[in-house]
């Protein structure tokens, strides 16, 4: 009697500690708590070896039914190792797409901000030829017109002195005309007013001793000098063109600038002594003029210092006793009453 109360404990006992575990493993398979159930119910009504042997086999069942359970709980509720491989894969082939997407998006927006080093440099290459080739088209373009503008200011301001000349010779004449008009304008007239002269020399030569005063230096020094138009405009601020050639004013005479433009002509090689800031020409068309009141001059009031002027000079400075250079030097004018 014992022995069977005892076996019934232990199978008791077996039962508690299988309604524990299943209790443990969240309450599944609730058939196999049921079916341990009738199993300890019938070794309760066996003999004490059947209800040894069915409590120990009862207990071997129950201790591995619990196992069992997790394992198929295990299996219900998780996925397969191939499905979630698959499911880990897509994910990671979605992120890295959106990845790529997210990278380019921002490359196209930071190459829109900020264009790329070579093209910027590549541009700024292309920039700067253009602007140098630009550059020096306009300095050429410049230079041009500034050349044009010269020659142009050169021609107009030769015109007006040529204009203004022509307008001085012309008044001139038309003044002098009624005063000349009762004398006997003739070379043979020039030449008896020439008192105990004889026949006069026209002078080109200044080299002699009677040209050594202060009055004639300009004349006893001269040289011809030749140079280029920038060596003239370089040494002196004062060139004219008149009558053709181009003058340059030096220390109280105009002296011709040879070489300053290949298609000067100096029709008189020699100083001009100068007065009240007029030009060679009008210096010399006031000499003519001068010249022809007292008869000693038979040409046109032209301004041009001819063979003709150069024989009315030479008769005047004979009789004024005055050096004869056949030239207008500061004597001459004084004695003319010009300066």
């Amino acid at each position: 009697m014992r022995r069977i109360l005892f076996l019934t404990c232990i199978g008791s006992l077996a039962l508690a500690l299988s309604a524990a575990g299943a209790a443990k493993d969240k309450r599944t398979h609730k058939s196999a708590r049921g079916k341990d159930s009738q199993s300890a119910h019938v070794l309760s009504s066996k003999g004490s070896s059947q209800v040894g042997r069915a409590g120990h086999a009862a207990v071997t069942r129950h201790s591995s039914a619990p196992r069992a359970s997790h394992s198929v709980a295990r299996a219900s509720h998780s996925p397969r190792r191939s499905d979630m491989n698959t499911a880990r894969a897509s994910s990671t082939r979605t992120a890295q797409t959106h990845s790529r997407a997210a990278a380019h998006r921002e490359k196209s927006v930071a190459d829109a901000r900020h264009p790329r080093s070579s093209h910027v440099t590549t541009a700024a290459r292309t920039g700067s030829a253009r602007t140098e080739r630009a550059n020096a088209r306009a300095a050429a373009n410049r230079e041009r017109n500034l050349a044009r503008a010269g020659n142009e200011r050169i021609n107009r301001e030769a015109a007006a002195r040529t204009r203004a000349a022509q307008t001085n010779v012309t008044n001139a004449s038309r003044r002098n005309l009624a005063a000349n008009r009762g004398r006997n304008m003739t070379v043979g007239r020039n030449v008896a007013v020439n008192r105990g002269g004889g026949n006069v020399r026209v002078v080109n030569n200044w080299r002699s001793d009677r040209f050594r005063g202060s009055d004639y230096s300009a004349f006893y020094n001269y040289s011809r000098s030749w140079h280029d138009r920038s060596w003239w405009t370089n040494n002196y601020s004062r060139i004219v063109f008149v009558l053709g050639g181009w003058w340059y004013w030096n220390a109280g005479y105009w002296y011709p600038a040879w070489g300053y433009a290949p298609y000067a002509h100096y029709p008189y090689d020699g100083p001009i002594y100068g007065y009240g800031e007029l030009t060679p020409d009008q210096i010399i068309a006031n000499v003519q003029i001068q010249l022809q009141r007292d008869g000693y001059y038979v040409g046109a009031i032209d301004g041009v210092l001819g063979s003709q002027t150069h024989w009315a000079l030479a008769a005047f400075q004979a009789d004024h006793g005055l050096a004869i250079t056949s030239a207008v030097d500061q004597p001459t004018l004084a004695t003319l009453g010009l300066t």
